[in-house]
């Protein structure tokens, strides 16, 4: 990324997961069982956070994923949208419109888009506060603020192996909200 961080910490989630000196990366691994499940290390093999997926995605027109933080402590809540592929972020375990956080939205109904959008829960201007958008080959998105080429995260998907657990290195810049890109990350998959 050569694009400049942001001045100032733009926390999202909460500021504490905001670094200021450099880039953090993170290897977000998903493991295969009943429900969906997600673990997210640093680079020196520490867990950060977890995520795991609700048993009523397999009845219900929703996906519902829960990110919990390396003590187990529920941060947020994730409700995706199976009918237009849109997700909500909520804090905690809520899903009431006060405690919304973020809205991820194709940019059209084409399935393949290669553009997504997401609007801060105060954003009433209908211009997205950030872009997500695919590379050419489309393993890899760069997360850029507004519709700005001010690229603040690249994610990128690591092809699978026969037998390895699917992988996404994630570089987040310095004083942007790490845990609401690993939220964004968990809208993708």
């Amino acid at each position: 990324m050569s694009n400049q961080p942001p001045l100032y910490a733009t926390p999202i989630i909460d500021r504490r997961y905001c670094t200021e000196r450099q880039p953090i990366d993170l290897i977000i691994t998903k493991e295969r069982s009943v429900r969906d499940k997600f673990i997210i290390k640093d680079m020196n093999n520490n867990v950060i956070f977890t995520v795991k997926s609700s048993l009523q995605t397999i009845i219900t027109p929703r996906q519902h994923r829960f990110l919990f933080d390396a003590n187990g402590n529920l941060i947020l809540h994730l409700r995706g949208s199976l009918q237009d592929g849109s997700w909500k972020a909520f804090r905690g375990g809520s899903s009431e419109a006060n405690d919304l956080i973020f809205i991820r939205k194709r940019s059209s109904f084409i399935p393949l888009n290669t553009k997504l959008n997401v609007f801060l829960a105060n954003n009433t201007t209908g211009i997205s506060d950030f872009t997500i958008k695919k590379t050419f080959l489309g393993e890899s998105w760069d997360v850029s603020i507004g519709q700005s080429d001010n690229v603040v995260a690249q994610i990128d998907k690591k092809l699978r192996i026969m037998f390895e657990r699917e992988k996404f290195m994630v570089t987040v810049l310095p004083n942007i909200d790490y845990a609401f890109i690993v939220a964004l990350v968990m809208t993708l998959d």
